[in-house]
């Protein structure tokens, strides 16, 4: 890497498809600038969050994971996205442990109409990241690629 420019920080976002990604969608509509770092999955729910992909978005290169969701209390799928945050504090516990921060994966909630929110969150989200650094197990993911390719 050429002295004095800054890694390229990559983070993924699980978004529910009635709540986050349609606050993303506002943002972009309305012309709200967030950083070009964040890669958008949808998810019908974030109660559909998957601890296994996670951990494989992390293990493959992501140097972080933002999960976002619907307003607690106003999920559309009742508690989907309690059961997302529970999932997220179980994730964090299992990063910690085998030493990757757990600031590294961060839930929040808001509402279809919160375009400003999710530029804020996307923005504070990748600043806490770029200050974190590149995740350590990037240059494992590029050896795990080798490999599979073989």
């Amino acid at each position: 890497m050429e002295q004095g420019l800054e890694p390229h920080i990559q983070i993924v976002a699980f978004c529910c498809r009635y709540c986050a990604y349609a606050a993303a969608d506002l943002a972009g509509v309305l012309r709200l600038h967030y950083p070009p770092d964040i890669r958008i999955v949808q998810l019908p729910c974030t109660g559909r969050l998957d601890t296994l992909e996670v951990m494989h978005t992390l293990e493959h290169g992501a140097d972080a994971v933002m999960v976002a969701g619907c307003l607690e209390g106003d999920c559309h799928f009742q508690k989907g996205n309690l059961e997302a945050r529970a999932r997220v504090t179980h994730i964090k516990e299992i990063i910690k442990d085998i030493g990757l921060d757990p600031e590294r994966v961060e839930m929040f909630n808001m509402s279809a109409a919160m375009g400003n929110k999710f530029a804020e969150a996307a923005t504070e989200f990748t600043e806490r990241i770029t200050a974190l650094g590149p995740s350590p197990l990037r240059a494992n993911s590029k050896e795990i690629a080798e490999e599979t390719e073989m």
